[in-house]
């Protein structure tokens, strides 16, 4: 597929996406929808990608929908998604309740970080908070946004952000869809380091090659998989689940690699993928 709206490279194991629409403050579109799952399938595909970052071109990660797109939406009197009838299906088929749009990135199998260079709204916001983990630029602002629009709130806030910060502050930010604050979001356990603006990326990256450096592939993988499906789960699902893991992992070779490791006093020497 040829790339007009998002970057795709690897390097050192990381796969990064960047949404590249860097005038319009990389504005949501389905160009964008179609190209970022299409990337997203590669990477998740490449045994050589151990990790996935995503982050936004220039000053900003992602505004939310176009502004030219929303008003294609209000003159066609209802949503129109733009994108092709068949999308790349990244992360589909580990569980069923992962198959929709952004909740797919629950079934990859790699783990996936935000680097959240600038402002972020509504959609984008949505991207990030399915992300793993968040990293973002001082004095970033983020919003919901839908309240503004007549709108819902989007892909699936209304069911991560009570999850993420608890009811109350939850509902304060999706019925508000008032602008916060980088600094507010990591008091309220939104985004997990604020740096200067030009270290969002570099210290990503830094902490994606830590993941791949000292925990086994399998181990990323699986957990992660514990992590989302746990969301819908009870306690007694999650413990039968994981005792389960156990006695299948404890076979593995990177399970007697990491005891050798651990033992020897040395970084491990992963052998899966």
């Amino acid at each position: 597929m040829e790339l007009k709206a998002t970057a795709l490279s690897v390097d050192g194991g990381i796969g990064l996406i960047t949404l590249n629409r860097p005038q319009r403050m990389n504005a949501w579109t389905g160009r964008m929808h179609t190209e970022y799952r299409h990337c997203l399938k590669v990477l998740d595909d490449d045994p050589a990608v151990g990790a996935i970052v995503v982050t936004g071109a220039g000053r900003g990660f992602c505004v939310g929908g176009d502004a030219e797109a929303l008003s294609g939406h209000a003159r066609k009197g209802g949503y129109d998604p733009g994108t092709p009838e068949t999308l790349a299906r990244p992360g589909y088929g580990v569980d069923a309740r992962f198959d929709a749009s952004f909740a797919y990135q629950f079934g990859l199998t790699k783990p996936i970080l935000a680097a959240m260079n600038g402002p972020a709204a509504g959609v984008g916001l949505a991207l990030a908070c399915f992300a793993d983990l968040r990293f973002a630029a001082a004095g970033a602002k983020f919003t919901t946004a839908h309240g503004k629009l007549n709108l819902p709130a989007e892909y699936g806030l209304s069911w991560l952000l009570p999850r993420m910060l608890g009811l109350t502050r939850a509902n304060e930010l999706l019925l508000s869809s008032r602008a916060f604050t980088a600094e507010e979001a990591l008091a309220l356990g939104l985004v997990n380091e604020v740096l200067p603006a030009g270290d969002v990326l570099p210290r990503t990256l830094e902490y994606a090659r830590d993941l791949l450096a000292t925990v086994s592939p399998n181990s990323l993988r699986q957990t992660r998989w514990q992590i989302y499906r746990d969301l819908h789960a009870s306690v007694e699902e999650s413990v039968s689940a994981s005792e389960q893991l156990l006695d299948e992992m404890m076979k593995e070779p990177d399970y007697a690699e990491g005891v050798r490791a651990f033992l020897e006093k040395r970084p491990p020497e992963w052998g899966s993928q």
